[in-house]
């Protein structure tokens, strides 16, 4: 008499890492760069201290902090200073480990530090910061000055 078929779990889905809770997570932020009426700085994203492999898929949710009105940045695929390649249309899953990090970038876009009234932009000393698909919010030390906001998804790095 035969035993029922076997049967085996496609390989990419055996130990695929869960998605990340903010436990998991520490976030920080390189230092601000310019070029041509943008500033930018990096978020980098890792594993919290003896945290296991997870997943991060999507936009940061990014708000200005202290330094000036509100402001929310705005989700976009790429923009002056990096983001997602032109062929790539949608936000891949990132696999956090104690080897790979996720980066996102954002934008401060201004016209030379001015804004459309001829305004001075308002310079941040923080960021409010959640990383994708986690209502945690993080406050991260980082400066930039800035009248819009935009970021960009992390990308497989």
């Amino acid at each position: 008499m035969l035993g029922p078929p076997a049967w085996a779990a496609p390989s990419d889905t055996v130990d695929q890492p869960t998605p990340c809770w903010s436990e998991q997570i520490a976030v920080s932020a390189s230092p601000t760069q310019g070029a041509a009426g943008h500033r930018g700085l990096t978020l980098n994203f890792t594993l919290a201290g003896g945290a296991e492999p997870c997943t991060l898929t999507g936009y940061p949710g990014v708000d200005s902090g202290t330094g000036g009105p509100p402001i929310h940045a705005q989700p976009t695929l790429r923009g002056y200073m990096g983001g997602l390649p032109v062929d790539v249309g949608a936000p891949p899953t990132v696999v956090l480990s104690l080897s790979t990090t996720a980066q996102a970038i954002v934008e401060g876009v201004e016209g030379l530090g001015f804004d459309a009234d001829g305004n001075a932009c308002p310079n941040y000393t923080d960021l409010a910061v959640s990383p994708p698909d986690i209502v945690q919010v993080f406050t991260v030390a980082a400066t930039i000055d800035a009248c819009q906001l935009q970021v960009h998804p992390v990308p497989a790095g």
